[in-house]
């Protein structure tokens, strides 16, 4: 759990720390959109560049990464073997009984797993480098068109800036009783499945009752100050473009236009 570098916010002096988290986060929207329709080995060479270049103004080292893709290799793994014994075609690379190994699921797992692999990244370089309040800010702003249709776009926001403030505690609060119960003799690695999925459930419990708790702490501390609705509150920290988010802006349409070429040809 302490591994798990996704939605948490680590200080940094790099240059994509200093953007707007508006343009970051289209920026991330723009590149899972080309993740999302690359066709071969050309255009997700040329998405690893975008993300090279990423993680290179982000001023941090691969290891903080490399951290946040080892909790998840489990997922990665389970989704090769999904793409190699449920992808047809020939030819047949590999056959034991029923289950065959084509070529083109091969290909298909590779494709998958390093699609995976730079979507994980990507989410990663926005969260680290945003903190969580501004990330539900710049997702108020880019939804304000949708007042028009009247949807509740700073009730959604603030929402997200809650549920991201709990990621942490619930986190942190997992791990406190992960260390009481193996206080206790509790094992999470010995045993059979069987064994270690019933050791999961006396942490489930009092993880979902502290949550629960937490949640009504807070709706009670909500009420008591009398806050009725999250439209028309100002903000300590306003948002604003500068001249490092248009350059962010045309280097990300540049390698979008690039990337369109890569797949035509």
């Amino acid at each position: 759990m302490n591994n798990l570098v996704i939605g948490q916010f680590v200080p940094g002096d790099g240059l994509l720390y200093r953007l707007d988290p508006r343009t970051k986060i289209l920026m991330t929207i723009v590149y899972v959109f080309m993740l999302v329709f690359a066709n071969g080995w050309t255009t997700y060479l040329w998405s690893a560049a975008f993300l090279l270049l990423a993680l290179i103004l982000t001023k941090q080292g691969l290891g903080l990464y490399w951290r946040g893709i080892k909790p998840i290799l489990w997922l990665i793994l389970f989704t090769v073997v999904l793409q190699l014994l449920f992808s047809g075609g020939t030819p047949v690379l590999f056959a034991l009984g029923p289950v065959k190994v084509t070529a083109p699921g091969l290909m298909n797992a590779i494709y998958v797993v390093v699609r995976f692999v730079l979507i994980v990244l990507m989410s990663t370089i926005l969260t680290i480098t945003t903190p969580p309040t501004a990330i539900a800010s710049a997702i108020e702003s880019l939804l304000k068109p949708l007042k028009v249709l009247r949807v509740p776009v700073a009730e959604l926001a603030l929402m997200l800036s809650i549920a991201l403030r709990f990621v942490p505690l619930l986190m942190g609060e997992t791990d406190k009783i992960m260390k009481a119960q193996k206080s206790r003799g509790m094992s999470l690695s010995t045993g059979s499945l069987v064994k270690r999925a019933k050791a999961v459930i006396p942490l489930l419990v009092p993880l979902f009752v502290g949550a629960l708790q937490r949640a009504l702490d807070l709706a009670n501390a909500m009420e008591v100050r009398g806050f009725e609705s999250a439209e028309g509150r100002t903000r300590y920290r306003e948002l604003a473009y500068g001249r490092d988010d248009t350059l962010a802006f045309f280097a990300t349409l540049l390698f979008f236009l690039g990337f369109i070429w890569l797949s035509i040809l």
